[in-house]
């Protein structure tokens, strides 16, 4: 079996249930925080990085789901996190729907084929309605990682 790309990049621990963030600004704060935690590279510049993608467009998909993502200097790997936010996240996406959930990619100053390999399995993966339904129903990390993990794309 093949493993999909995400499941490579994103560990359980990154994973957060948000029950209380209201604002982008805010996840993106809570998110900085944890990459500081597991990975030892500075919140702020996590932050900085992706409003700066923000700034350029939105990262929101539509039907509820957000691909913030931001280019990290001396990150050697993309790494990655995902938040289920509790409250509908206002993220100016093409629908105009807020969003619940948000995955964030950080990659490395010099963008590869991968990383467009890897937005491009996300996208197919979010426009999955059934795999949309089935993060929105899980209730811990661990079975949200297992969605990941177990994905297979359709192609």
């Amino acid at each position: 079996m093949t493993m999909n790309l995400i499941s490579k990049i994103l560990t359980p621990g990154n994973i957060l249930l948000d029950t209380e963030s209201t604002s982008k600004k805010r996840v993106f704060e809570r998110v900085g925080l944890l990459f500081e935690n597991n990975h030892q590279i500075a919140r702020s510049q996590v932050f900085d990085s992706l409003f700066a993608r923000e700034k350029l467009g939105s990262t929101g998909l539509g039907q509820g789901v957000a691909i913030p993502h931001g280019r990290i200097s001396k990150l050697r790997d993309a790494i990655a996190a995902f938040v289920k936010t509790s409250h509908p996240i206002p993220f100016d996406a093409p629908d105009g729907l807020p969003v619940t959930l948000i995955f964030v990619l950080l990659v490395p100053e010099r963008a590869t084929d991968l990383h467009l390999q890897i937005l491009g399995e996300l996208a197919q993966m979010f426009s999955d309605q059934q795999f949309r339904n089935l993060l929105l129903a899980c209730e811990d990390a661990s079975s949200i990682h297992q969605l990941f993990y177990g994905w297979k794309s359709a192609a």
